[in-house]
């Protein structure tokens, strides 16, 4: 999958789940306690995850592609030799 087709799939996913974090903001005060659990425990973790996919994916896929590449070939990071 292209570079582009993930990130505009992160895209989509970190705006669709906004939305109802939109509707828990606006919605009258007594609608807050019907949306509450899911708006904590759903949305706003899902906005958070794909946020900073976006933001810092490419730190994190550069860091797992060392790992694997010191897994398959044997070698040891620094923080591994000196333990």
């Amino acid at each position: 999958m292209k570079e582009a087709t993930k990130r505009s799939i992160f895209r989509w996913i970190h705006i669709f789940f906004a939305i109802p974090i939109l509707g828990y903001i606006y919605s009258p005060f007594e609608q807050i306690p019907n949306y509450a659990p899911a708006t904590r425990f759903v949305f706003v973790p899902v906005l958070v995850l794909s946020g900073l996919w976006m933001w810092k994916g490419s730190v994190l896929r550069q860091l797992v592609s060392k790992r694997s590449t010191n897994k398959t070939t044997g070698m040891k990071t620094g923080q591994e030799l000196e333990v």
